[in-house]
């Protein structure tokens, strides 16, 4: 793990750079919540940023999934099969995680876009780390109660569809803080903007909602955005959310 890649945003907040996708490890004491997981390939780097910060496997509470894509869900059925770690997500999101269905970008669409700067490395880069395999998780489960969730952070789900339909963001109140996952992402290995922005839009399963969900954000009290993919973002999501509609305006 390169030694910039794990970095303390808050008390008990750490936001990893794998790969091409982020994770964000949440602590109080001993315990552990883990906001995706990476490729699969990226497995090594997230044992190990769990390591870096005391904590075995084990320690893990719960896995939340901000949505079943490949490079968020990447080790989340090696960790519910191996230590028992309970796999939570929105509950449109469940069988799309035992992959009864599949809302991601084709193979066609890729190739309709490979003229597009960056998009055939990172199609390159996908491939090789499991992007396209099928890793289903056997027993997802819904989130158990509307509001803040028990576990370390006390992250409140946020229901934020279009990249996929039960895409979830997480809110942490006491800290100030967004984990936007993929609705509103900081960059992109195929975008060529800056700052906060929707991921392209061969991304999205639905666009008219994936913009739609820039609603739901706007209004939440954090000055720190923690995306899926791109850096850490300083400032009021309501200023992010404004930055990423004029970009697609």
């Amino acid at each position: 793990m390169r030694e910039d890649a794990l970095l303390q945003v808050a008390t008990g907040v750490h936001l990893v750079h794998g790969s091409h996708t982020n994770w964000i490890i949440l602590t109080e004491g001993d315990a552990v919540t883990l906001v995706d997981t990476g490729y699969p390939a990226d497995r090594g780097q997230l044992l190990e940023s769990l390591a870096a910060l005391g904590h075995a496997p084990e320690a893990v509470a719960a896995m939340l999934i901000t949505h079943a894509h490949n490079d968020h869900l990447g080790s989340a059925e090696y960790l519910s099969s191996t230590f028992g770690t309970p796999v939570l997500l929105h509950e449109a999101e469940v069988p799309h995680a035992r992959r009864e269905f599949l809302h991601q970008v084709s193979v066609g669409q890729v190739l309709l876009n490979a003229w597009r700067p960056g998009v055939l490395p990172w199609a390159v880069h996908a491939l090789r780390s499991g992007g396209t395999a099928k890793i289903p998780v056997t027993g997802p489960k819904p989130f158990p109660t509307h509001g803040p969730l028990d576990l370390p952070g006390r992250p409140v789900p946020v229901h934020t569809p279009g990249h996929t339909a039960g895409h979830c963001a997480y809110h942490l109140p006491d800290s100030g803080i967004l984990i936007s996952g993929d609705a509103l992402v900081s960059g992109h290995p195929t975008a060529r903007a800056r700052g906060p922005q929707l991921l392209p839009a061969m991304f999205d399963a639905d666009r008219r909602r994936a913009c739609a969900s820039l609603d739901a954000m706007e209004p939440l009290a954090a000055d720190v955005l923690l995306p899926g993919h791109g850096p850490v973002h300083h400032g009021p999501v309501a200023e992010a959310v404004r930055h990423a509609r004029e970009l697609v305006a």
